[in-house]
C-alpha cells in the first residue's frame, strides 16, 4: 500500500472516533437522563455543548502547535488523549463530572482533528487532494451511521459502554501510527494565542448559556441580558488579540480569501441546523414516538448512511465543477428534507412515510456540504497552512452545532404547556432556514475552488505572516 493511503487511513480512525462518539452521545440522552436522577434537558445539553465548545475553541491553537512542532506528534498524542477521557467519561458518577470528563475528551479530540488533514493534504498530489477530502468526508458519514444503531446496541447494556469503545481502538492506532506516520512540520512562526483560545471558549460559552437559559430567566431579563453582553465583549476581545497576535486562533488575514471565509460562514450556518437535526431525531423518536434506543439508533441511520455515499462522489464532482454549485444543492436538499418533515409528522407514529424520506433527503444534503465545503475551505490556502484552515472549518462545524442544540433546547423550553411537538417544529422550521441560508452562502464563494485543482497556485492566498509584517 502506497505510503499516502496508509496516511489517510490511519488518520481517518481519528475522524471515525470522534464522528462515532458525537451520535452515540446523542441517542443515549434519554438514559442519561435516568441515569442521573432525571437530568433536565438543559442540564444535558452540556454533555454535548461543554464539548463543541472547548473542541471549538482549542481547534486552531492544536493546528498550529501542530503544525511547529509535528503534525504525527500532535495526531497520537491526541489520540492518548481522547481515549483515557473517554474511560472517565465512562466512569462519571454525575452529570458535572460526565462534562468535566467531556471537556477533557474535546481537548483530545482537538489535538486530532486539524491534524488529519493537516497530515492528508501533503501526501497526495493536488489533483488526488478533492478525491483524499471526499473519503476524509465519507469516513465522518460511515462513523455517523454506526452510530446510532450501535449506540443503541452498547446502552441496551450501559450508557457507559458508548465511551469505552474508543477506547481500545484509540489506543492501538496510536501504537500502529507511531510506527507508521512520517512527521510533518511547518516553519514555526510562534507560539499560539491560548488566552484568546481561552476567551473565545468563554464567549461562546456565556452566549450558549444565554440561549439555554433564556426561557428559564426570560428572554431580556437582566441575566439573559448579561450573558449576551459578556459573550459579545469576550468574542470583540478575542478578535482585537487575533489582530494583534503573532500567532492567533484565528489569522484574520486569512479571512480575506474569499473562498475560506464564505465556506467557513455556510459551514456554521449549516451545521447549526445540522445539531439542532440530530438531537430533534433523538427526542421525537425516543420521546414522542416512544421507540426504544436500540430502535431509535436503527431508525436514524439511514440519514447518515445517505451522507456517507453521497460524500466522495460530492468530492469528485466537486474537483471537476467547483464545490459551490454541489454544496448548493446540498443546503437545498438539507431544507427540503424539514420541508418534508413539517408537512407529514405528527404525534402518531408513521415512521416510514413521513420521517424516513426527510431523513434521507437531508443525509443526501449533508453528503453534498460535507464532501466539498472542505475543499472551498482550503482550496486557496498555502499548504503551510492546511492544518490551521482545517482547524478554522472544524471549528466553524463545531461552533455551529454547539448553537444549534441550544438554539433547539431554548425552542423546546419555549414550548407552551410542555407541547414537545411544537417545540420540535420550531427546531425544524430552524433547520429549514439553516440550510436555505447555507445554500446562498455557497453559491457567494465564487469560483476559486473549481479553478485550485486545475491552475491555482497557493501563492494566491495571502500570507498571514507577509500581512502582519
Amino acid at each position: 500500500m502506497a505510503q499516502r493511503w496508509k496516511v489517510l487511513v490511519l488518520t481517518s480512525v481519528g475522524l471515525f472516533m470522534a464522528s462515532l462518539d458525537l451520535f452515540i452521545v446523542n441517542i443515549a440522552f434519554p438514559d442519561l437522563a435516568r441515569s442521573f436522577d432525571g437530568a433536565s434537558l438543559p442540564d444535558l445539553s452540556w454533555v454535548l455543548n461543554g464539548y463543541a465548545i472547548v473542541f471549538a475553541a482549542l481547534l486552531v491553537p492544536a493546528g498550529r502547535i501542530a503544525d511547529r512542532v509535528g503534525r504525527k506528534r500532535v495526531f497520537l498524542l491526541g489520540l492518548v488523549v481522547f481515549s483515557l477521557a473517554s474511560a472517565l467519561c465512562a466512569a462519571a458518577p454525575s452529570v458535572e463530572a460526565l462534562v468535566g470528563a467531556r471537556v477533557l475528551q474535546a481537548v483530545g479530540g482537538a489535538m486530532m482533528i486539524p491534524t488529519t488533514l493537516g497530515l492528508i493534504l501533503p501526501a497526495f498530489p493536488p489533483e488526488q487532494r478533492a478525491l483524499a477530502i471526499g473519503i476524509w468526508s465519507a469516513v465522518g458519514g460511515v462513523a455517523a451511521a454506526l452510530g446510532p444503531p450501535l449506540g443503541g446496541i452498547l446502552v441496551q447494556l450501559s450508557w457507559h459502554w458508548i465511551f469505552l469503545v474508543n477506547v481500545p481502538t484509540g489506543l492501538i492506532a496510536a501504537v500502529i501510527g507511531w510506527r507508521v506516520l512520517e512527521e510533518v512540520r511547518a516553519p514555526e512562526d510562534g507560539r499560539p494565542d491560548l488566552l484568546g483560545a481561552a476567551m473565545l471558549a468563554l464567549g461562546i460559552g456565556v452566549l450558549t448559556l444565554g440561549i439555554v437559559k433564556g426561557p428559564d430567566w426570560g428572554w431580556g431579563g437582566a441575566r439573559d441580558v448579561a450573558a449576551f453582553v459578556a459573550a459579545a465583549l469576550l468574542v470583540a476581545g478575542f478578535l482585537y488579540r487575533s489582530a494583534r497576535h503573532h500567532a492567533p486562533v484565528i489569522e484574520l488575514p486569512l479571512l480575506r480569501v474569499r473562498s475560506f471565509a464564505l465556506a467557513n460562514s455556510a459551514t456554521l450556518v449549516f451545521f447549526a441546523g445540522f445539531g439542532a437535526m440530530l438531537l430533534a431525531g433523538v427526542l421525537l423518536l425516543t420521546e414522542l414516538w416512544g421507540y426504544s434506543a436500540l430502535r431509535a439508533g436503527f431508525a436514524l441511520s439511514p440519514g447518515p448512511l445517505m451522507a456517507a455515499a453521497f460524500a466522495v462522489p460530492a468530492g469528485r464532482l466537486g474537483g471537476r465543477i467547483g464545490p459551490r454549485p454541489v454544496a448548493a444543492v446540498g443546503g437545498l436538499l438539507f431544507a427540503a428534507s424539514f420541508a418534508w418533515i413539517l408537512a407529514t409528522v405528527d404525534t402518531s407514529p408513521n415512521y416510514a412515510a413521513s420521517f424516513l424520506p426527510g431523513f434521507m433527503i437531508g443525509g443526501a444534503g449533508v453528503g453534498l456540504t460535507l464532501g466539498t465545503l472542505p475543499a472551498a475551505a482550503t482550496a486557496a490556502l498555502p499548504p503551510s497552512r492546511f492544518a490551521t484552515g482545517t482547524a478554522v472549518f472544524s471549528m466553524a462545524r463545531q461552533l455551529g452545532s454547539a448553537i444549534g442544540v441550544a438554539i433547539l433546547v431554548a425552542l423546546l423550553s419555549d414550548s407552551t404547556g410542555g407541547d414537545l411537538l411544537a417545540g420540535l417544529r420550531r427546531g425544524w422550521w430552524f433547520c429549514l432556514g439553516a440550510g436555505l441560508t447555507a445554500s446562498l452562502l455557497a453559491l457567494a464563494i465564487g469560483p476559486v475552488g473549481a479553478e485550485t485543482a486545475r491552475r491555482a497556485k497557493p501563492a494566491a492566498a495571502p500570507d498571514p505572516q507577509q500581512t502582519a509584517a
